[in-house]
Parts: structure tokens; C-alpha cells; sequence
């Protein structure tokens, strides 16, 4: 009989240039080693495949996404270090672990992700959502939140780095020290997600998928790099690969062609990229 750690499982499915990774570990929907495995495999799957263009994240049970990380995975840890006599020390960074590099690499990948958050995601499970490009969150009951400080612990999945970096330090710091969490309005209400009904959730996540797979590949990668940017380079620096990375993209065909129709008449700056020109209405 499998253990707890070996449970959980990320199960990637491909939809043309969409794919879907789905969370499932019943009855409680954590997060567990396994899940961390496959989460990273999946990654590096579709990073890999220059034809998927965007993901979804969404979790398989219903009222779930990813509920947090299976808190006695992490307690069986502490024990096991502690019998080591180890200590740590911040001068000593510790390596990464699978949900680490799976979050970088979302991160730094030229991949749009989008968290379709169906219910409860606190902890390891909040993380990942914050480090999606895009979050959806269903109209219903569920909690949401980084509340590991009730367990004496931290996040430790990128959680007081990225929450701070979203909606200001004041509200992250309020929020994490006092082990706080929200519903899908309060969500919302900080700009972190967009309320959508729960039966309407993964249609509306497919359309935002859709959407930013439609956008040119190069332009989305670029700008994904930039936003990663400004939140570590010194203004005058990130201003400097800004400029580079704009001509980098000023020379490309795709972008020439969709400025030439711009120009002549033939689209709008606000059309999406894919639209036929022909078929725009005159403006």
C-alpha cells in the first residue's frame, strides 16, 4: 500500500496549443512528494514543447485545488533533520526542491500559466497559484492564503517573496503574520484574481488560455522576462533590457506584419493578434 508521500499525483493532459495539469490526491487534496515529482515533470514537459503555448492549473477534486502541503510530509521531515543535529543558516542557502524549480521555471518559461483555482488553495497550493501569470478563482466557498505561521513554520515555497511583490508589503505582511486567509471576493478585492462562477471556471480558464495563445510567442516571453526583472534589477537596468528586448522584437516578422496592418488601417492595437485584418470593421 503506497504511503502518503507517494499519493498525490499531477496529471498533464494536451489540448492543441493548451494543456492542462490537474491536481488530485483524495480524500484532502494536499500536496505531497509525489505531487512535487510530477508537478516538475509536467513543467518541464510542456516548457519543452515549443507548440503548447499556455497551461491551465486547476484541481481534479471539486471545492479543491491544491488544499496545502500535506503537513505531515513536513513534520516527518523536521523530525528526521532534527535527529541530524542539523542547522541552517541563511549565509547557506538550502538547494532547491521539485516545487522550487518547477515554480522558476513557470516563471522564466515563455509558457502563459493560468491558475483556475476551484476551491481551496492555502499554503504550498496558494504559492503555485501566485506564480502562475494568471489567476481565476471560482465564486464559491473555499479559502485562500499563505496561514503556515499557526503551525509555527513559514512559506516556504516562494510565498513571502511573490505575495509582497503582487499586492504591496503592507497587505502581504498583515496577512502572513497574522495566518489570515480569503475568500474568492477578497481575492478578487486585492486584484489577485478574477471571480468567475464555478460551473462558468473552466470554460473562462480556456479563454484566457486561448487568448494568450494567440499572442505572438516571442512578444509574451519578452514580457514575462521583463516582469521577472523588475522585481530584482535596479530601475536604470531593467529600462536598459527593456529598450534591448523591444527592438529584439521590433525586427521580427510576425511584429512588423501586425504593425504594417496596424498602420495601413487594417487593425487596431487592441485587436488580437490572430484576428483577420480583413474582417476588422471600419473604425
Amino acid at each position: 500500500m503506497p504511503t502518503p508521500a507517494e499519493t498525490g499525483r499531477a496529471d498533464l493532459t494536451r489540448e492543441g496549443a493548451l494543456a492542462v495539469l490537474r491536481f488530485d490526491n483524495p480524500p484532502d487534496g494536499f500536496m505531497d512528494e509525489a505531487m512535487e515529482r510530477d508537478l516538475l515533470a509536467a513543467v518541464e514537459a510542456v516548457e519543452a514543447d515549443d507548440a503548447i503555448r499556455a497551461c491551465i492549473l486547476t484541481g481534479a477534486e471539486e471545492g479543491v485545488f491544491i488544499r496545502h502541503y500535506d503537513v505531515g510530509v513536513v513534520a516527518d521531515r523536521g523530525d528526521a533533520l532534527a535527529a541530524r543535529g542539523l542547522a541552517f543558516d541563511p549565509g547557506r542557502p538550502v538547494p532547491e526542491g521539485p516545487i522550487h524549480q518547477a515554480m522558476r521555471r513557470m516563471q522564466a518559461g515563455g509558457t502563459a500559466y493560468i491558475a483556475a483555482l476551484n476551491g481551496t488553495a492555502m499554503g504550498g497550493g496558494f504559492e503555485l497559484a501566485l506564480a502562475c501569470d494568471l489567476r481565476l478563482v471560482a465564486d464559491a466557498p473555499g479559502e485562500y492564503g499563505l496561514p503556515e505561521i499557526n503551525l509555527g513554520i513559514l512559506p516556504g515555497a516562494g510565498g513571502t517573496q511573490r505575495l509582497p511583490r503582487l499586492i504591496g508589503a503592507a497587505k502581504a505582511r498583515e496577512l502572513m503574520l497574522l495566518g489570515e486567509t480569503l475568500d474568492a471576493a477578497g481575492l478578487e478585492a486585492l486584484g489577485l484574481a478574477r471571480r468567475v462562477a464555478p460551473e462558468a471556471l473552466p470554460e473562462a480558464a480556456r479563454a484566457a488560455a486561448a487568448r494568450l495563445a494567440a499572442k505572438p510567442p516571442a512578444a509574451l516571453a519578452h514580457i514575462k522576462r521583463l516582469l521577472l526583472a523588475a522585481q530584482d534589477l535596479p530601475l536604470d537596468a531593467g529600462l536598459g533590457v527593456e529598450r534591448t528586448l523591444f527592438c529584439d522584437l521590433m525586427v521580427r516578422e510576425d511584429a512588423r506584419r501586425l504593425m504594417r496592418e496596424a498602420a495601413q488601417g487594417g487593425r487596431r492595437i487592441t485587436d488580437e493578434p490572430d484576428a483577420d485584418p480583413a474582417a476588422q470593421e471600419d473604425r
